[in-house]
């Protein structure tokens, strides 16, 4: 790329057109610096975690590699992104789980709970859209889908809660994770305790950690939507409009059925946990 006035290098592009060559700016050439940034949060990490931060890390490449080379492919060829998102999940979870804690009664216990609680997310995403006559097709980005979705086997309309499937998936897990590693630690304590005690105790835990992580949710979607948001405020929009706006109802959806999934990955998880602690093998 070529230099700039102030120095900073940026990415040219380069077109042939009846022998003559037009260049122009595509963009700041930021790559450099996004690896730079990206390897001092690995140092940070594996620093501050140790080899349980190294295992974070290599689950985190995991998880994306998943994305790009097995999910995308698959909605590619045309499979439902829905059921690609939950095998994608499932596949994920398991190895991340794996790779972080083994092959476990607590690991084992985290990777259902938080499987059937992201299940149990789409399911409400869907009936929420099914209700309220929100489809896949009210994105804002719709008219280059469609374009997309004409030259391609990809089913545009199940992107959208393809995306609440594996946008809830981290809250999720990290819930169904605290809940069976909790149990297990109460029940290596005192191994004389039943499984309706231990699924009580997960309970007990579960409900402080619903209110913080339902809350990391919205405010991960209500940072997403700021823009939108703004501009709602700016225009001073009436209830009727905002209650009935395509964009806000997809932020509600996305917020609501995520934080379902945390609320019921803790008994679940807390009932699978409780089970197989007491269970001898």
């Amino acid at each position: 790329g070529a230099k700039c006035k102030k120095g900073m290098k940026v990415i040219a592009i380069v077109n042939e057109s009846n022998g003559e060559f037009v260049a122009s700016v595509y963009s700041v050439n930021r790559g450099p610096m996004v690896w730079l940034m990206a390897a001092i949060f690995v140092a940070i990490v594996v620093a501050v975690g140790g080899r349980k931060g190294i295992s974070s890390i290599l689950s985190l490449v995991f998880t994306m590699l998943c994305i790009f080379f097995i999910f995308l492919p698959m909605i590619y060829k045309g499979i439902s992104p829905i059921l690609a998102a939950v095998l994608v999940v499932a596949f994920t979870t398991i190895v991340t789980m794996c790779m972080v804690d083994g092959i476990t009664k607590k690991s084992v216990a985290a990777m259902l709970g938080t499987v059937i609680g992201v299940v149990f997310s789409g399911a409400f995403a869907l009936i929420f859209g099914q209700v309220t006559s929100i489809t896949g097709y009210n994105v804002s980005d719709i008219e280059a889908l469609n374009y997309v979705g004409q030259n391609t086997k990809i089913k545009i309309g199940e992107l959208l809660f393809a995306g609440i499937i594996i946008s809830a998936l981290g809250a999720v897990m990290d819930v169904g994770m605290s809940i069976a590693s909790t149990i297990q630690e109460i029940y290596e304590t005192d191994k004389t305790l039943s499984m309706k005690r231990l699924f009580v105790s997960g309970i007990n835990v579960g409900r402080d950690m619903m209110g913080t992580m339902t809350n990391t949710l919205i405010f991960a979607y209500v940072g997403g939507a700021m823009t939108t948001l703004v501009i709602n405020y700016a225009y001073d929009l009436s209830y009727r409009q905002l209650a009935n706006s395509y964009v806000i109802g997809i932020e509600i959806m996305q917020g609501l059925s995520g934080s379902l999934g945390v609320v019921l990955t803790v008994p679940i998880t807390a009932l699978i946990a409780s089970f197989l602690a007491v269970r001898k093998k």
